[in-house]
């Protein structure tokens, strides 16, 4: 049977493209120019596009300058095109770690359009870092990746992938990504987990010393601690002021203490938390 030349070029486009629309490389090469951020889900291959960040700007971000500054020069000189380092940003819950790092994506963008792209990756899809990597590094955008609450257990290798991609693989980190990472752990893992090691390696030096250098791969060490009393109070009333709170300043501190009180810490997550609540008994949106 003789098959008509046109009909089996179109038989054969309709194959090519089904295989093409299949393909997990396909879905994963996205329009990196659609957003100005992304979400990386690794089951798929596939990068979604983040319509808006949800954010804070970083002026209301107060009790950690010295780290904003750094942060943000950092990044700033990688937008431009110049060397920067890979940053860890460590230390105690709600501090603004993750608020950080969003609000200078927002700050770069906000001064040079469209400058960086920012991609969250998932801390269980750390083993999948290669194939996004090569996603990346073919478009000539520039990109944050960022993953939040970065840190390995005992039965975990998947840090040895992290060290491999950060510094030490054959192709090293694409020169217009830059990787951010957060966590309560300055050297990503538990602290029994590096005595483990001392107590039960034939070599404890060697063995503790392959555990902890996945944090010397950053070349920033940002390190975010507790607060005192009136750096939370100034944090609450950099809100409020930005939100036109009509309070006095008294009774504003008062209620301030008392929910850190019942809350058990002073921190930016437990300042926010405050003026939630507090907007919502005055009737005030945050939008």
């Amino acid at each position: 049977m003789t098959i008509d030349p046109s009909r089996l070029e179109t038989l054969l486009e309709r194959i090519a493209g089904a295989l093409e629309r299949a393909s997990p490389a396909g879905r994963g090469a996205a329009d990196l120019a659609a957003a100005d951020a992304f979400v990386w889900h690794a089951g798929e291959a596939r990068l979604d596009a983040v319509p808006a960040v949800s954010r804070v700007d970083l002026d209301l971000l107060k009790g950690i300058d010295r780290q904003r500054d750094i942060l943000l020069e950092n990044t700033r000189r990688f937008a431009a095109g110049l060397p920067a380092n890979n940053a860890l940003l460590w230390g105690a819950r709600g501090m603004g770690k993750s608020s950080l790092v969003k609000a200078v994506h927002g700050a770069i963008n906000a001064e040079t359009p469209r400058a960086l792209a920012l991609v969250e990756i998932h801390r269980e899809d750390i083993p999948t870092l290669p194939p996004l990597l090569g996603v990346l590094r073919a478009s000539r955008r520039r990109f944050v990746l960022f993953c939040d609450d970065l840190s390995f257990d005992q039965q975990d290798t998947s840090y040895k992938s992290l060290k491999a991609v950060l510094e030490g693989g054959i192709e090293g980190r694409p020169a217009n990504v830059v990787f951010y990472a957060t966590s309560n752990r300055r050297h990503l893992m538990p602290r029994d987990m590096i005595d483990n090691e001392r107590s039960t390696a034939i070599n404890p030096a060697e063995a503790v010393e392959e555990k902890v250098s996945l944090s010397d791969r950053f070349g920033l060490w940002l390190g975010f601690h507790n607060l005192d009393q009136d750096t939370y109070f100034a944090i609450v009333s950099g809100y409020a002021k930005h939100y036109r709170f009509k309070l006095p300043e008294e009774q504003l501190k008062a209620e301030a203490n008392e929910w850190s009180i019942t809350r058990g810490s002073r921190s930016g997550r437990v300042a926010w938390q405050f003026i939630q609540d507090l907007a919502g008994r005055l009737g005030t949106r945050l939008g």
